[in-house]
C-alpha cells in the first residue's frame, strides 16, 4: 500500500473502518444485543422498561417501538433495527417487539451459516425465498369473514399485558365502536380518532364521544357554557384588526381624528362579529387569535368562542360536524356551518375542556382516556393506540390469525417441509429462517416463567392436527387460540416477517463499515482501525 516507502492516504485521518467478517460479526452482535433488550417485554407476561432521559423525565413502558425510540442508540446496524420497529408501528401500530426479535434471531442463525463458509449472499437469497413462502403460508392459515365480536377479541389481545388489564373489555368495545364509526367503505383513517388523556380517575371512566373534545376553554366568562342544537363556525383567520402589510405611520392633528380612528377599528371588529352572528352561528372555533374587543362583542351576541385551536382539531371538527373551514370571514354563510346536539364546557381533573357531542353521522370521534397518574395514563394511551391500529387493519383486510405463537409454529413447520424441496445451500438458510420464527413462542414461554423447550415440543406436536394451537401463558398449557379468543390481524405478522427478513438481508450483505471522521464515531465493537485482518490503515 506504499510506493518507495511513501504511504498512500485514501481516507481522511481518524476514519474508522471495519471490513469483512469482522464487520459482519459486529453488525450481527449489535442486532442481537438490541433484540435481547426488548425481548423480555413480549407477551402478556412481559416486563416493563423504565427509561430516563437527560432531563430526568421518566417513561415506563413495554411497547417495543417506544423503548427503541427513547434509547440513545449509536451503532449503525442497531439503528437499522430501530427502523424495522418504526415501520411496523407506522404500518400496523403493533408487533414492533415481534419484528425486532425475529430480525435479531435471523441474524443470530445466519452467524452459524457464515461459520460453515456459506456466502452471505446465499443466506440472504434463502431468507428471501423463505419470506415469500411464509407470506403464502400465512394466507392459507388466515381466518376470514370477521364480525364485531372478533374485532373486540383482536383489540383485547393487543392490549393484554399493557397496563389496561383491568378494563380491557370495556376499552376494547369503545375502540371497536370508534373504528367502525370512522370507517369509510372499508378504509379506516385512524387520524379521525382523537385521543384525549386526563389523569386523576380510574381507567374504567374512559369514554367515547361522538364528536370532538377540544382541550381549550371559552375565551370570555360572559359566554354561555352550554349551547344546545349548536350551529358551529370554523374559521382559520384571526378576529382582530389587521396590521398593514408595510410599515405605516398615521399622523393625527387633533383629538377628534384619534377618536375617529379608534371608532373605525372598533367598527371593523364589530362587523366581523356581526358577520358571524348573521350567519346563524352560536359556536365559533378559531384557529388563530380573537382580540379582547371581539371577545366582548361575541359574548354580547351569546356566541361561545374558542381561540387558537390546533389545525388537526379544526379538521376533526369539520369531519364531525360537517362544517366548512372558512379562511375569509367575508365568505362565511349559513351553508358553511356545522351542527352538533350539544357544545359544552366541562371541568375534567380541574381543567376546562370543550365537548362537541351528538353529531349526526360523525366521521371523527374522540376517546377520553383516564388513568390514576400521568405515567399510567401514558401507557394506557400507548396500548389503546396499538389496539386502534390492529382493529383498523382487521377492518380493512378482513383477515386474522391466531395468537399465542400459533402462526409462528405453523409457519416454521411448513417452511421446514418446504426447505426439503430446495436443492443447494439455500435449503440451510430456509431452515434457519423457520427456526428463527420459533423465537416468538419460545420467548412467550420464557417471559411467563415456563420451560421454553417443553413448550416448543408440545406446540410442535399439537400442530400435526390444528394450525391454531398456541401457548396459553397463564396456564402454561397448549390450547386452541381461535377458541380462546386470542386473535391478531394477519397484517401484523405479514409486516413483521417482511420487515425483519429485509433488515436481516441488508445487514448480512454489509462487509465493510466506514465511519467518517466528521461524525461522532459509533461504537463498532471496540475494533482498532489499524488492526483489521493484517491490512494497513487506509487513511
Amino acid at each position: 500500500m506504499a510506493q518507495g516507502g511513501q504511504p498512500i492516504f485514501i481516507l481522511p485521518e481518524g476514519t474508522n473502518r471495519v471490513i469483512g467478517r469482522d464487520a459482519q460479526r459486529n453488525n450481527i452482535l449489535a442486532a442481537k444485543v438490541l433484540a435481547e433488550t426488548v425481548r423480555t417485554t413480549l407477551g402478556p407476561k412481559g416486563m416493563d422498561k423504565m427509561l430516563v432521559d437527560g432531563l430526568g423525565d421518566i417513561v415506563v413502558t413495554n411497547d417495543g417501538v417506544t423503548i427503541l425510540k427513547e434509547m440513545d442508540i449509536e451503532h449503525p446496524a442497531a439503528k437499522m433495527l430501530v427502523e424495522v420497529a418504526k415501520t411496523q408501528e407506522d404500518e400496523v401500530a403493533d408487533g414492533t417487539t415481534t419484528a425486532v426479535i425475529i430480525a435479531g434471531e435471523l441474524l443470530k442463525n445466519s452467524e452459524n451459516l457464515l461459520d460453515l463458509d456459506i456466502h452471505p449472499t446465499i443466506v440472504a437469497m434463502g431468507y428471501r425465498q423463505a419470506a415469500e413462502k411464509a407470506q403464502e403460508i400465512l394466507d392459507s392459515i388466515a381466518i376470514k369473514d370477521i364480525d364485531k365480536e372478533t374485532l373486540i377479541k383482536v383489540a383485547m389481545t393487543a392490549m393484554t399485558g399493557k397496563g389496561t388489564e383491568a378494563a380491557r373489555e370495556p376499552l376494547a368495545e369503545l375502540i371497536v365502536e370508534a373504528v367502525q364509526k370512522v370507517a369509510d367503505d372499508g378504509d379506516v383513517d385512524i387520524d379521525n380518532i382523537k385521543i384525549e388523556k386526563k389523569d386523576g380517575a380510574v381507567v374504567e371512566e374512559s369514554t367515547l364521544v361522538d364528536g370532538v373534545i377540544v382541550d381549550k376553554e371559552k375565551v370570555h366568562p360572559g359566554m354561555p357554557s352550554e349551547v344546545k342544537d349548536a350551529k358551529i363556525a370554523l374559521v382559520n383567520s384571526p378576529l382582530e384588526v389587521k396590521e398593514t402589510e408595510a410599515d405605516a405611520e398615521i399622523r393625527i392633528t387633533d383629538p377628534s381624528q384619534m377618536q375617529a380612528f379608534i371608532e373605525q377599528e372598533e367598527k371593523m371588529v364589530k362587523d366581523m362579529v356581526a358577520k358571524i352572528a348573521n350567519s346563524g352561528a352560536d359556536v365559533l372555533f378559531a384557529q388563530k387569535g380573537i382580540d379582547d374587543l371581539a371577545q366582548h362583542y361575541l359574548a354580547k351576541e351569546g356566541i361561545l368562542a374558542v381561540r387558537r385551536v390546533k389545525k388537526s382539531d379544526i379538521e376533526k371538527l369539520s369531519r364531525a360536524t360537517g362544517a366548512t373551514v372558512v379562511s375569509n370571514l367575508e365568505d362565511l354563510e349559513a351553508g358553511d356551518l356545522g351542527e352538533a346536539g350539544i357544545v359544552e364546557e366541562r371541568k375534567i381533573s380541574g381543567e376546562d375542556m370543550i365537548f362537541v357531542e351528538e353529531c349526526k353521522s360523525a366521521k371523527a370521534v374522540t376517546l377520553l382516556v383516564r388513568g390514576s397518574t400521568k405515567h399510567i395514563v401514558d401507557e394506557i394511551v400507548r396500548a389503546i393506540e396499538d389496539a386502534i391500529g390492529v382493529v383498523a387493519a382487521t377492518v380493512e383486510d378482513d383477515q386474522v390469525v391466531a395468537g399465542g405463537g400459533a402462526p409462528e409454529i405453523a409457519l416454521a413447520k411448513k417452511l421446514k417441509d418446504y426447505a426439503e424441496s430446495i436443492s443447494g445451500r439455500e435449503q440451510l438458510a430456509v431452515t434457519a429462517f423457520a427456526e428463527a420464527l420459533e423465537v416468538v413462542p419460545k420467548t412467550l414461554a420464557e417471559n411467563a416463567g415456563l420451560d421454553s423447550i417443553d413448550s416448543l415440543v408440545d406446540l410442535r406436536a399439537s400442530h400435526e392436527d390444528n394450525p391454531y394451537m398456541g401457548l396459553n401463558v397463564f396456564t402454561g398449557k397448549v390450547m386452541d387460540m381461535k377458541d380462546a379468543g386470542v386473535i391478531e390481524p394477519k397484517r401484523v405478522k405479514r409486516q413483521a416477517i417482511q420487515s425483519a427478513s429485509e433488515a436481516a438481508e441488508m445487514i448480512l450483505r454489509i462487509d465493510d463499515v466506514i465511519a467518517s471522521s466528521g461524525t461522532d464515531e459509533p461504537d463498532m465493537g471496540g475494533m482498532d482501525p489499524s488492526a483489521m485482518g493484517g491490512m494497513p490503515p487506509m487513511m
